[in-house]
């Protein structure tokens, strides 16, 4: 293995793609290098040679007038009196030559002083020097070789660049990334402790083989990184390269697929011969699923160019040699549609799987992150991390840009707290989207929302307590009402998942029970724990249909799966899942219904409460149900001024309109 102190002094590989051949570029250019030699060697005068004249002719043709320019200079052989005169006539005055009529002439002799005399007076000629063999060559010479210099680097440049385009697209699109630019180490990676424990035995053997080589043991050929969106999988490659200190090249699978056969197996071969080039080097291939699918799959046997590409890289896995230094890491998300070849030891010897941060991960994730950012000193960011449950590093990354986005917007000098809580609830449920709506459906809404807070508040054992209540629509909803776990959850029991669909249904009952009528606002709330109780019925066993899997359908063909799988369930087995499915949510329902009619002042001190302030947070909820009404102030969120202008104009707006909040009489129960 090379000294890791010539490794900087290594060249790196040029991988800069060729010039595009330019067609019009090309056709511009040949029509200028066809008028300048049209202008050079077709211009008028070259078409015929010079009319031959002696010297006498020449004088009385000046003496007349009929000359308008001329030349004389010494022919060179070193005569003091012999010249050659060179010249054009005027238009009314041709002569005849060899090739037709001209103006142009030529004389050579001797000439006398009294001619040089008359050539003299008619003003017409000029002297110059005797021209030398080296000047005479030069003149003649050099067009040509300006011209030959033209037509290649104009024709045959473009040509070879044509030509290097052609051969290049079977050329690996791998880039290099520079190790003194952008350089990640392990320090800048959080939230996934045992994955980078995985991978810091690639830097040891990257840096040091003969520690694993003289025990008999081998490097892991492939590296492959599992694991949800965002979770940092090619951060935690460009870390390895970053603490090795080794060449790191970055291509995605998309890269190897094109429309042309064997294109995707040439840049295959390239990709390795580049990484044998440059070992020790690490090699990542991003969204590897998108060339290692499984094959023959899919209509018509599955793809035949990718299939090929697929082909090539797995040889070329195999037939890597460790002693080489180069790793390859590739990353993906659906690892269950990649080739059973792809995985087998060999060639991604080591899987590892990068998962969601736990709450210790996501409080380093955001301390990596905040190191540039300005936070105020009351910013918790072990709170934080309590309240973002499920959320992936790059999500928590974004978390914090946006807060201090807002906090920028609002004329602050750091981020405070409120900012970054309003941007969570800006990333997870959308942005707030202030719209006027009349008093009936506001009403609706405030009865809706405080239903599910109602029944969540009352069921809830402290693990998932009601976070916020609002009225103001965001994202695609209405209203929502939000709620955090109070630590990481990582097994759903059956009681609480009732309590889910139960907590679902709390927003439809509260709309009969106020309004005497239901509306389309509970579409998702029925969707939602639909899906629920069928995957309590089909797939965790919590029904009367036993632990049996009954989930097992049709998968799509498209998606690298075979067409001749099917549903294994029978017409009465269906039955009974959709009357199972039908018995949880019915069931669920009356003790929703329960639950709001036990509570029913608090459920219209809670509406209210949502009319007058909009968005209440969840200690308020359950003040209300403790002492029946909100103890603690209710504090209304922070604004810049473009904000509180649009708040302005809004309550102008609501001044202005029919009725009143105030004056909206008390609903009174209506049978259930």
């Amino acid at each position: 293995m090379p000294d890791p102190d010539n490794n900087k002094k290594r060249r790196p590989l040029k991988n800069m793609p060729p010039d595009r051949f330019q067609p019009k570029m090309l056709v511009i250019w040949l029509v200028i290098v066809l008028v300048t030699i049209s202008v050079l060697f077709f211009a008028p005068g070259r078409l015929t040679s010079p009319a031959t004249l002696k010297i006498q002719d020449v004088v009385e043709l000046a003496e007349q007038g009929k000359v308008r320019e001329g030349v004389i200079r010494p022919d060179g052989s070193g005569g003091r009196d012999w010249v050659v005169i060179t010249g054009e006539t005027t238009k009314d005055r041709s002569l005849e030559s060899d090739r037709g009529v001209t103006n142009q002439f030529r004389a050579a002799g001797r000439l006398t002083d009294s001619n040089s005399e008359r050539l003299q007076k008619s003003k017409a000629f000029t002297e110059q020097p005797a021209t030398t063999l080296l000047s005479t060559i030069a003149v003649q010479v050099i067009p040509f070789l300006l011209i030959i210099g033209l037509l290649y680097f104009l024709f045959i440049r473009q040509l070879r660049q044509a030509g290097k385009g052609a051969l290049s697209f079977g050329k690996s699109r791998a880039k290099l990334l520079t190790r003194d630019r952008d350089k990640i180490t392990f320090a800048d990676v959080a939230g996934c402790d045992e994955a980078k424990e995985e991978v810091s035995e690639v830097v040891e053997f990257l840096k040091d083989p003969k520690k694993f080589t003289k025990m008999g043991g081998k490097i892991p050929k492939g590296i492959l990184m599992v694991g949800p969106p965002g979770t940092g999988k090619t951060l935690l490659a460009k870390a390895v390269a970053g603490e090795a200190d080794v060449p790191f090249f970055s291509i995605s699978g998309s890269d190897f697929v094109e429309m042309f056969v064997g294109v995707g197996a040439s840049r295959v071969r390239d990709m390795f011969e580049q990484g044998r080039k440059s070992a020790p080097c690490i090699i990542f291939i991003d969204e590897i699923d998108a060339v290692g699918r499984q094959r023959g799959a899919g209509l018509g046997g599955g793809n035949d160019e990718r299939e090929q590409t697929l082909n090539s890289l797995l040889v070329e896995m195999d037939g890597f040699d460790t002693t080489e230094g180069v790793i390859i890491i590739a990353a993906t998300n659906r690892q269950d549609v990649l080739d059973s070849a792809l995985l087998r030891p060999g060639r991604f010897d080591r899987q590892i799987y990068v998962d969601l941060p736990d709450l210790v991960g996501r409080e380093q994730i955001l301390r990596v992150h905040a190191r540039k950012i300005s936070l105020a000193e009351n910013v918790d960011l072990a709170s934080i991390a309590r309240g973002t449950p499920g959320l992936s590093g790059a999500e928590l990354a974004n978390l914090l840009n946006e807060s201090a986005l807002l906090a920028a917007r609002r004329d602050k000098k750091k981020v405070e707290m409120v900012d970054i809580g309003d941007a969570r609830d800006k990333v997870l449920w959308g942005r707030e989207r202030r719209r006027v709506m009349d008093d009936s459906e506001k009403r609706l809404i405030a009865w809706h929302e405080a239903g599910h807070a109602v029944v969540q508040a009352v069921l809830d054992d402290g693990t998932v307590p009601v976070h916020k209540v609002t009225i103001i629509p965001r994202g695609q909803s209405l209203g929502s009402t939000t709620y955090f776990p109070t630590k990481d959850i990582l097994t759903r029991p059956k009681k609480k998942l009732l309590d889910e669909i139960a907590m679902a249904m709390g927003g439809r009952i509260a709309e009969e029970l106020v309004t005497g009528d239901i509306s389309n606002g509970a579409y998702g709330d029925i969707k939602h724990a639909t899906r629920v109780a069928r995957s309590m019925v089909c797939d965790y066993g919590m029904s009367d249909l036993g632990p049996v899997a009954l989930g097992e359908n049709q998968d799509t063909v498209f998606l690298g799966r075979d067409i001749t799988r099917s549903t294994h369930l029978s017409e009465d087995t269906a039955r009974r899942i959709d009357a199972a499915v039908s018995e949880i949510i019915s069931t669920q329902y009356k003790r929703s219904q329960q639950v709001i009619t036990e509570h029913r002042s608090a459920l219209d001190r809670i509406a209210m409460a949502l009319l007058e302030h909009e968005t209440i947070e969840g200690k308020h909820v359950l003040e209300i149900l403790k002492h029946g009404e909100i103890q603690s102030p209710v504090v209304r969120e922070a604004m810049g001024k473009s904000d509180a202008k649009a708040m302005a104009k809004r309550a102008s707006e609501k001044a202005a309109s029919a009725g009143s909040i105030d004056g909206l009489p008390t609903p009174t129960p209506s049978p259930a």
